[in-house]
């Protein structure tokens, strides 16, 4: 998600743009990145489907909605499979309130609810797509002309201060979980909060990650402060995931990751995965007009963020940031231009531990990938840029799903 922007309020962003490749390959690889598709598993690690939904209920996931439209999203299960996409990690994504008992037991409450959205459209869809628990899951699946769901939590704030949560949301089928969000939490410092808490990883939080470790749950370091990091690296015996993060290298933001902790995470096993926010990517220049218009908005984004707006409240805000986004779209990166961040990492780390997660209905979405239909381009750039079929298998999902295996071989539930 953006810095100072509320992870919802981005994920409903107006898609203005054409979908153009960053590129132009050439014709002769046209035909191969849907026959690339139709013969590897592909997984993307995370989209923020469920929290869209809980927002705009009148969302249908089961048709196909077009895209560019105000309320379109960048998911469906229409042009998921339209763009050869097999497998999903839905982010079971709480925003950050105070932390005390009473919202504590809130968010718990909240992350129930989209667990029970997710699991509604899987009851609704059953000759379509079913949840997924272990890799063994999607490739059966993918075998039966189904998708797959995962589900991730993103931030560990619904598991307050009660270590027995991990084993409740390990029993409703959460298989990795992101330590933090934007603020700092009871388990960790985030990378994006205005001062550290913890120096890392809290006491709670160190006792977590060995529960993860025990269950077989993937720790996620996307948003977390670079001391959690080295802390978490210390301390798993298990292979850990960036869900969404890109290089620090090529945009220098604390959410993307530094090529220590690229190199760290090579050593350790893990993978990280390429997300598609622009604000990630590429600093990109605005016009003074959009700039203005959300600047006046800024009281309100700031107020969402510390999950003082009441729902009411928060849709009007998303009224207001569609209309911006109408009336000034967004300059955004391009495809070139995020498959450089993978260049980069796949240079620092080795094709074995790179992977997709595009933050869509998050915030993700660039010129020539701004929803799940255009997947394929992807692989037409990778392609363009010299990489093997072999190698595009890894990306696309067959990294992730070989931590997920190491995570689980670790764990008790083997």
């Amino acid at each position: 998600m953006r810095f100072n922007f509320c992870k919802t309020l981005i994920s409903l962003i107006v898609v203005t743009e054409l979908s153009l490749l960053g590129c132009t390959p050439e014709r002769s690889l046209s035909a191969k990145p849907t026959e690339i598709h139709d013969r590897i598993l592909t997984v993307d690690g995370h989209i923020d489907w469920p929290i869209r939904q809980f927002l705009n209920p009148e969302f249908n996931p089961s048709i196909r909605n077009e895209p560019g439209l105000a309320d379109s999203g960048q998911w469906d299960l229409v042009r998921m499979e339209e763009g050869g996409l097999d497998a999903v990690f839905m982010a079971i994504f709480t925003v950050q309130r105070e932390r005390n008992s009473e919202a504590n037991q809130q968010a718990k409450a909240h992350a129930n609810q989209l667990i029970d959205l997710t699991e509604k459209l899987v009851a609704d869809n059953q000759d379509q797509v079913e949840i997924a628990l272990r890799p063994e899951d999607a490739y059966r699946n993918e075998k039966l002309g189904k998708k797959s769901i995962f589900l991730g939590m993103e931030n560990a704030y619904p598991l307050g201060t009660d270590l027995e949560n991990v084993q409740f949301f390990f029993d409703r089928g959460i298989r990795y979980i992101t330590l933090t969000h934007t603020k700092n939490n009871d388990l960790a410092d985030s990378s994006t909060d205005e001062q550290q808490e913890w120096g890392g990883l809290s006491p709670l939080g160190a006792e977590v990650v060995r529960e993860m470790n025990r269950l077989g749950i993937m720790i996620d370091v996307s948003h977390v402060h670079d001391d959690t990091f080295w802390d978490v690296i210390e301390l798993t015996k298990a292979p850990i995931i960036a869900s969404h993060s890109s290089a620090r290298a090529l945009r220098d933001v604390p959410r993307n990751m530094n090529d220590d902790l690229l190199r760290a995470i090579k050593k350790n096993g893990g993978v990280v995965q390429l997300c598609f926010l622009g604000d990630f990517i590429k600093e990109m220049e605005q016009t003074p007009e959009r700039q203005a218009a959300l600047e006046s908005l800024s009281a309100e984004l700031a107020a969402w963020s510390q999950g003082t707006l009441s729902p009411e409240e928060s849709k009007a805000l998303f009224a207001k940031y569609r209309e911006i986004n109408q009336q000034y779209p967004e300059n955004k990166p391009t495809l070139a231009d995020v498959i450089d961040h993978l260049d980069h990492m796949v240079e620092i780390m080795g094709i074995d531990h790179v992977g997709i997660g595009s933050d869509f209905d998050g915030g993700g979405g660039l010129i020539g990938i701004n929803d799940v239909s255009e997947m394929p381009n992807i692989t037409q750039e990778l392609l363009a840029r010299g990489y093997s079929e072999s190698d595009i298998r890894k990306i696309w999902g067959g990294n992730l799903l070989r931590v997920f295996e190491e995570v689980i071989a670790v764990s008790s539930n083997k």
